[in-house]
């Protein structure tokens, strides 16, 4: 009887997430944009709810919310769910709505598809023979070989965000990082738009009138036939045929001149917009959460580089680490687990999502897991199996590390090249 009844716990909550997914999908997400499929849809949604699952599947195992053997049973149904969602069913819509975009190809895109299917899963499968991530005894379509593969994509990808995340989140709200523009600078930048816009239509019209008096000479229709006269049109050249192939390439270079000013207008007009909202209080906020967040990265590409040197794991993150001096030092005492995760072409787009989404969550799952006390990893370790975790978590401080220094030396040369830029004449 306990067994329905926490069934039902997890099936209603399982139907709320996937409701939740389905609105967010519809009404924030993709409300701009068209996605004729339900079946897209559906896989969204449903890859959302499991996700979420997971989650909820963790507080339960720290609160002691239902039976021991019920939490190992939807684990084990969860994971196994997610899993195929994400090694068998979303690759191969994606393949599918790619073939199906190819004309050449609609009428055999259901072979086609599989052959793509295929084609994923061979890469998928020796993507964990470089990888030190399990143990060879278990079997071919066992959770663990699949959850080891899924894992190190998903953390890879975790790791990559992250890195960006750390270091564009302070560079985008401190208003250190904003530099200064004024109405004068966006006022000068819109009059040399307008009179480049102004020069390539003078010679657009110089272009019109040139080949209207040629026209008329009759040096369009009495061109000189045969060998001979093949000869003579290569090596000579009408009197204004010169002018017209100079005239059109300096309104090609005008052209792109004129992109790169619109682009560069757009840029200040955005900067002086977030110039003014840093002056709002809101601003002020995010601005004083910017520095907090640049400690932060500090802090995390410092222990992320002496976790690779000294070849360690980190057992606790710095919200983990705040928690436990708030309940040994200040008496608070905290009953939850706390963390922080750090058309047709549009059907492709949301199966992405969806699958970024999934791997995404099931990674967070393995690198949680280590900042769990040990009494309550024991059902998430049998059912994720014999896996190589320290690897994981080595895995996710190298290409960390790599992403964060990588965007900080990105964005020192952008924020350095804006100046320039917009100083030259």
């Amino acid at each position: 009887m306990s067994f329905l009844i926490d069934s039902s716990i997890m099936i209603t909550s399982q139907i709320l997430f996937f409701g939740f997914g389905w609105l967010f999908f519809m009404r924030q997400l993709f409300k701009d944009y068209e996605v004729r499929q339900y079946v897209v849809q559906v896989i969204f949604s449903v890859t959302f709810a499991f996700s979420c699952t997971m989650f909820e599947l963790i507080i339960f195992e720290i609160l002691g919310v239902l039976n021991s053997s019920s939490r190992y049973f939807h684990w084990k149904l969860n994971l196994c769910v997610i899993l195929l969602i994400l090694v068998f069913l979303v690759p191969f819509y994606i393949g599918y709505f790619i073939v199906s975009n190819i004309r050449l190809l609609h009428k055999q895109r259901l072979l086609f598809s599989c052959l793509l299917w295929l084609t994923f899963m061979y890469f998928f499968w020796k993507l964990g023979d470089p990888f030190p991530i399990l143990s060879p005894k278990h079997g071919i379509l066992s959770i663990e070989q699949l959850i080891s593969r899924v894992g190190v994509i998903g953390v890879t990808l975790m790791a990559l965000l992250s890195g960006f995340g750390a270091v564009n989140c302070p560079y985008t709200y401190m208003s250190y990082f904003l530099r200064n523009v004024t109405d004068v600078d966006i006022l000068a930048l819109e009059r040399r738009l307008l009179q480049t816009m102004d020069m390539i239509i003078s010679k657009k019209k110089r272009m019109a009138m040139t080949r209207r008096t040629m026209f008329q000479k009759g040096e369009v229709h009495n061109k000189p036939s045969g060998f001979w006269g093949m000869i003579k049109s290569i090596t000579t050249s009408a009197p204004g045929s010169e002018n017209l192939n100079l005239i059109q390439q300096e309104v090609d270079a005008l052209e792109e001149l004129s992109r790169q000013l619109f682009l560069e207008t757009a840029d200040l007009h955005a900067t002086k917009e977030r110039i003014e909202y840093s002056k709002t209080f809101k601003g002020k906020y995010f601005n004083f959460l910017g520095y907090f967040f640049s400690i932060y990265c500090v802090w995390k590409i410092f222990m992320a580089t002496i976790n690779i040197v000294f070849d360690r794991v980190g057992k606790t993150d710095p919200v983990t680490r705040g928690i436990e001096i708030t309940v040994n030092y200040l008496g608070i005492q905290f009953d939850f687990f706390y963390a922080i995760s750090s058309s047709k072409s549009s059907n492709v787009i949301v199966l992405l999502l969806a699958q970024i989404m999934g791997m995404y969550f099931v990674s967070s799952v393995l690198l949680i897991r280590m900042s769990m006390p040990l009494e309550y990893r024991t059902i998430i370790t049998e059912v994720l199996g014999e896996l190589q975790f320290n690897f994981y978590h080595r895995w996710f401080d190298v290409i960390f590390l790599v992403s964060a220094l990588s965007s900080i030396l990105f964005l020192y040369l952008a924020h350095k090249q804006a100046p320039e830029k917009h100083m030259t004449p």
